[in-house]
């Protein structure tokens, strides 16, 4: 019989902004103040592969500056969360993509070995937008353009596989569904382990609540900050609360606001966490 393909996955804060208000966020969200706001990805590892889900952003000396025009103030580089379990960039064979803003792909150019997964619909129609007059600059205010000419120069080298669509074992136990709305191509990731499958939201949720309704109701509640439509959306909340089984335990929220609450901290650096799923 063969091993079951159970992934051991952590997740890696690595950055928080400052008084981020709720209603840039998600719909209705009127009265609900600010947030300091949490940003993270995944590393997940299964016999010899090392895997991110997404890859943070750099902020120094080594990255394009381009994330300092957000003022994210609390940042640490995802290079030495990972360092903190032992994990070097080199070590890192695989990198699936959820979406290509800047805070999901910044750090592509820091994993020469890797392979990237991420959906066709989602790199193509980047450097479509790219290509619009400069009247459209409000679709691509948040990709850096490094990070498509790291992607081009991966492509180049076969190391891009473009995913057409919902797609099982992309790698063994790693699972991926299309998920339009915050951006054209966005994808949800779901990994295999040992207590279960757990669903990584992307940037398709930043709250449970937006599966709950805001005051418990049950209706979806869309993000506010998307280029693509609610209906999109709120299909693609309904796609990732059927790979729940409406089971929000299962769900890992890459924005968290509570931190992953209820999960182990395996370690803290400078206040950020390194978390373990399963």
């Amino acid at each position: 019989m063969a091993e079951p393909a159970n992934w051991d996955v952590y997740v890696m804060e690595y950055a928080r902004s400052k008084d981020q208000p709720w209603v840039n966020l998600i719909s209705g969200m009127y009265h609900e103040g600010v947030v300091d706001l949490p940003f993270s990805f995944i590393f997940a590892q299964r016999g010899g592969d090392r895997v991110l889900i997404d890859t943070g952003f750099m902020q120094d000396e080594r990255s394009s500056g381009f994330s300092r025009k957000f003022g994210i103030p609390t940042w640490i580089s995802p290079l030495r969360m990972l360092a903190e379990i032992g994990v070097h960039a080199d070590a890192i064979n695989a990198v699936f993509v959820t979406h290509a803003h800047f805070d999901h792909m910044g750090s592509i150019a820091e994993f020469p070995n890797a392979h990237i997964y991420i959906q066709k619909s989602e790199l193509l129609s980047w450097y479509e937008a790219f290509a619009l007059p400069k009247r459209f600059g409000h679709l691509t205010a948040i990709v850096d353009p490094d990070n498509m000419r790291t992607a081009l120069d991966a492509s180049i080298a076969h190391r891009v596989t473009l995913i057409d669509g919902d797609k099982n074992d992309v790698l063994p136990g790693i699972h991926v569904r299309l998920a339009s709305g915050h951006t054209i191509g966005q994808q949800f990731v779901i990994l295999e382990t040992a207590v279960g499958r757990r669903v990584l939201s992307g940037d398709c949720v930043y709250s449970r609540r937006q599966f709950t309704g805001l005051t418990g109701e049950g209706v979806y509640v869309p993000l506010n900050n998307a280029i693509g439509s609610v209906w999109e959306q709120l299909k693609s909340i309904d796609k990732m609360n059927d790979e729940l089984g409406g089971d929000l335990s299962r769900l890992v929220v890459l924005h968290d606001t509570e931190r992953w609450k209820g999960l182990p901290v395996v370690k803290e650096l400078e206040g950020f966490r390194i978390v373990k799923v399963a």
